[in-house]
């Protein structure tokens, strides 16, 4: 049987994980912006080069302050299943920043504004299941 922890831990581990990613967000936003506007690249590849960096300073964070427990006695591994969360949040923030720019006509700063969003409690949810229950 698996023991669950109480609600207002997860509450608090939630509240934490929202600050880094909210860190980890910025840094990828303003990753993003530089990669288009000074390095000229486009918006969906800049968008996933940020995301990595984002993913990278998230991991980092929360390891050392989000979360107690940890599955994997192993950071290579523990590394890989985060990044593999991230990769599906990769997919679906290009697929969210995509369909905003091409179809509802917003630039790529206000989609990445909505893809983030729409996808803070997809990634909490998988890391926390799969990584540190």
């Amino acid at each position: 049987m698996i023991m669950q922890p109480p609600p207002q831990r997860i509450a608090h581990q939630f509240f934490r994980y929202a600050t880094v990613g909210l860190a980890a967000f910025a840094i990828d936003t303003l990753a993003l912006y530089l990669l288009v506007e000074a390095a000229g690249l486009h918006y969906l590849l800049a968008a996933s080069l940020a995301y990595l960096l984002g993913i990278l300073c998230h991991y980092v964070a929360s390891i050392r302050w989000v979360f107690d427990f940890r599955r994997l006695p192993d950071w290579r591994h523990e590394f890989a299943v985060f990044a593999l969360v991230g990769a599906a949040g990769l997919a679906l923030n290009a697929l969210v920043i995509g369909l905003l720019v091409e179809q509802a006509g917003l630039g790529y700063l206000p989609a990445k504004m909505a893809a983030g969003a729409s996808i803070v409690l997809f990634n909490f949810g998988a890391r926390k299941l799969l990584l540190f229950t």
